[in-house]
């Protein structure tokens, strides 16, 4: 098996990190994979904004929580996310998000760092709190929260995974 697919089928979310944040040069290299996500007619519709600021992450985090009305850290305390927008421009914008956090995913994995799609983006996006972050942020195009990826160092294995049968078929 190659790295490309040993990484595919090993990679799992991680929902417990420890308290340090992830070097700039790996989350450069992270961020790299992403951008290069296929996306619909060539349009390059994602949008990413790295925070690596605590007080940030725990807003980010706060809001993502009280779209759900739920207590406690939904980025299972990541020091540090991605957050993935999409612009409006491709009709395909959803999608070729969805392709960017996989990427960033993958990425992270294979450099040894704990990843997880955490959703919602698109609601805290859409709240007034969400639209004047994307401002201060100089983001002014028409975008759409797809995800949020929050990246960090593993504490602890994840649990394994079982791949459910009758899920493929082959029609030769």
């Amino acid at each position: 098996m190659n790295q490309t697919t040993q990484t595919l089928k090993t990679r799992r979310s991680c929902k417990n990190y420890k308290p340090q944040h992830v070097p700039k040069n790996l989350i450069d290299e992270i961020v790299a994979c992403g951008l290069n996500g296929a996306t619909g007619r060539n349009l390059q519709a994602p949008i990413f904004v790295v925070v690596t600021n605590d007080d940030i992450v725990a807003r980010l985090s706060q809001l993502n929580a009280d779209v759900m009305g739920a207590k406690g850290d939904p980025f299972y305390g990541a020091k540090d996310v991605i957050v993935v927008l999409a612009s409006k421009v491709a009709h395909t914008y959803v999608y070729d998000g969805s392709v960017a956090l996989s990427n960033l995913m993958n990425a992270a994995y294979s450099l040894g760092i704990g990843s997880c799609w955490i959703h919602r983006a698109k609601e805290v996006f859409n709240s007034a709190e969400g639209k004047q972050l994307l401002a201060d942020w100089g983001i002014t195009e028409d975008v759409e929260g797809i995800g949020f990826c929050v990246l960090g160092y593993p504490n602890g294995e994840p649990r394994p995974k079982t791949i459910n049968d009758g899920r493929v078929y082959f029609v030769e």
